[in-house]
């Protein structure tokens, strides 16, 4: 928060409910600011009990408990009505993603759109000068420019969840809890007497609570895609409903005859034929991939290929790799193979502790000799442009 030193500045900080939102909005309130808490109704739970089981967000209980922490800290409170800027999207654009073969981060869509878009722009209108989060990551001013950086809590870090942010949203961003792990956070909960300083994590999707991904996108399907299950060599080994059923990598509930000892798993999705490939897990290793919608955080693109280290999902480790800007993305070459490149998925770019930027993964790249694939087949010609002069 090095960029907000002056006191007594209103500060909007988006509650959830949980203890890193609340212990954001507490600290915020400690250091001198005028706190409105914001708790943002995203879609209405059917069941607000199976969402408490399932340590979901959004239920009853969790607005009362964000509305508990407000009275505590001295802060107001505001339950804003945000079901059909979700619907739209984060849950359409959900649907959409696996229908077309690819796996969607509904997180990364929930933040560049609702969080850090239409919350900073509610937030204009009540005269805020500041707009928090709980997030595990951190902002810094260098120079003139605002640098993104993971939280200093590895297990927790959420700054891959982060790269669509510009300099512009950074300038009025606050993340109050980068600087601390999740066992500091309850600590300080506790500290301040918050009676959520024990509350669990939320888990899974919050609009899919119980976890059944299949039975909450299969009704919302505009059409289903059915085909063969065939292995690298193109034989049929089976057959499915629907290619919004897998994902890169899957191996579990593939309904094909296995006549090998080894574990098969699902290699590539090709939703224009309905076809699903699947073979052995060395299969899934690669070392390129294409990237569209790149951001840098910096506000421009690097004139020459830079040297990074890349994640390709958000549990993932970071790999060291060579980014070429492109004409309208990037290509990622990776020092060593990394495995299962999953289209929709996000890549993010990092030097140390810094988040350079990053796009949403197309498609991974053949390797030498190695012939293209559904989604590189898909790609117009023009997608992917000579690499910029390095």
């Amino acid at each position: 928060m090095t960029q907000f030193e002056n006191k007594n500045k209103r500060a909007v900080v988006a509650m959830s409910g949980g203890v890193d939102s609340s212990v954001a909005a507490a600290l915020l309130a400690r250091d001198g600011y005028e706190v409105i808490g914001v708790t943002m109704r995203l879609f209405n739970a059917p069941n607000e009990q199976v969402a408490r089981l399932n340590k979901s967000c959004c239920s009853i209980e969790d607005v009362e408990d964000a509305r508990s922490v407000c009275r505590k800290i001295g802060a107001k409170h505001y339950f804003l009505n945000f079901e059909e800027e979700f619907q739209k999207h984060v849950i359409d654009y959900f649907v959409a993603e696996y229908e077309r073969g690819r796996t969607p981060h509904p997180c990364l869509a929930c933040n560049d759109r609702l969080k850090f878009e239409f919350l900073i722009k509610r937030s204009e209108l009540m005269d805020a000068d500041v707009v928090a989060t709980g997030h595990y990551a951190r902002i810094r001013q260098t120079n003139g420019k605002y640098e993104l950086l993971a939280g200093v809590d590895p297990l927790k870090d959420q700054s891959y969840v982060l790269y669509t942010l510009g300099q512009e949203q950074l300038a009025k961003l606050a993340l109050p809890i980068g600087d601390y792990s999740k066992v500091e956070i309850r600590e300080v909960a506790r500290e301040l007497g918050l009676a959520i300083a024990d509350k669990p994590d939320s888990q899974d999707i919050c609009f899919i609570p119980d976890g059944d991904y299949n039975r909450f996108i299969e009704p919302r399907l505009k059409r289903k895609a059915p085909g063969d299950i065939v292995d690298a060599e193109g034989n049929v080994i089976g057959a499915h409903d629907g290619v919004h059923g897998f994902t890169i990598g899957q191996r579990k509930r593939i309904p094909i005859f296995n006549s090998t000892p080894r574990p098969m798993y699902v290699t590539d999705i090709d939703a224009d034929s309905g076809t699903v490939t699947v073979g052995p897990s060395e299969n899934l290793m690669k070392t390129k991939l294409y990237a569209s919608g790149v951001n840098w955080v910096a506000g421009s693109a690097p004139t020459n290929a830079v040297s990074v280290e890349a994640r390709i999902r958000y549990n993932g480790k970071n790999t060291p790799a060579t980014v070429s800007g492109l004409s309208n993305g990037a290509e990622i070459e990776f020092e060593r193979p990394v495995r299962a490149i999953t289209p929709g998925q996000a890549v993010v770019f990092y030097q140390d502790e810094v988040v350079l930027g990053g796009g949403l993964i197309e498609t991974s790249l053949p390797e030498d000799g190695e012939p293209l694939n559904s989604q590189a087949r898909d790609l117009d010609s023009s997608a992917l442009p000579p690499v910029i002069t390095v």
